[in-house]
């Protein structure tokens, strides 16, 4: 996973580890703070709620529930990171994590969100679902991560229709998911 350091008017890259690490973002030495940026995924069931994954043990933020996502990727030498660059990563996580295949072109930048300790995270609205087929993912998902010898990323997954449900959900959340649950029951 990578994440950017801000360093004058440039910024520069660097490994982070998200299984088993320490909850991001940290601190690198010096003045500047470690910048994390990260794509996520707001996946809609056809009845308008919405999906929200809750973190495994094994992850950096263990019980955290959050939207399908990760941090964004440093680009390939001579890449551009543009915006089809960054609707792949997000496919990317969206199948890696829940087994779901949505191409980017079918992701829409939704909204841009700084959380607090500087994160940036940008949100691609996918297309509605029928919640069976989330349910479904989610089980094969974390049945193949089982059978290859891994705590799968994800514990639990829930759908929920607006901020009051998403209170309703046991444990911390992720510093963006309110407002972006909030907004969108009400783009509805």
């Amino acid at each position: 996973m990578g994440a950017a350091v801000h360093a004058g008017s440039h910024h520069t890259w660097h490994r982070t580890r998200l299984r088993g690490a320490r909850p991001y973002p940290q601190r690198v030495p010096g003045p500047h703070g470690r910048l994390v940026a990260a794509v996520n995924v707001l996946q809609p069931a056809e009845d308008g709620r919405v999906l929200v994954v809750r973190m495994s043990s094994s992850t950096a933020t263990p019980g955290c529930w959050q939207l399908p996502g990760g941090s964004v990727e440093p680009p390939l030498d001579g890449a551009a990171l543009d915006e089809s660059a960054l609707a792949g990563q997000a496919a990317r996580e969206l199948a890696e994590e829940l087994g779901i295949g949505v191409a980017a072109g079918d992701l829409t930048l939704w909204v841009v969100t700084r959380g607090k300790n500087r994160s940036i995270g940008l949100t691609y609205l996918a297309p509605a679902l029928p919640e069976e087929t989330l349910h479904v993912a989610f089980a094969a998902a974390a049945a193949t991560e089982r059978a290859e010898g891994r705590e799968p990323e994800l514990d639990d997954i829930a759908l929920v229709r607006s901020p009051e449900e998403l209170a309703g959900l046991a444990g911390p959340h992720a510093d963006y998911l309110e407002p972006v649950v909030r907004r969108f029951s009400g783009h509805r």
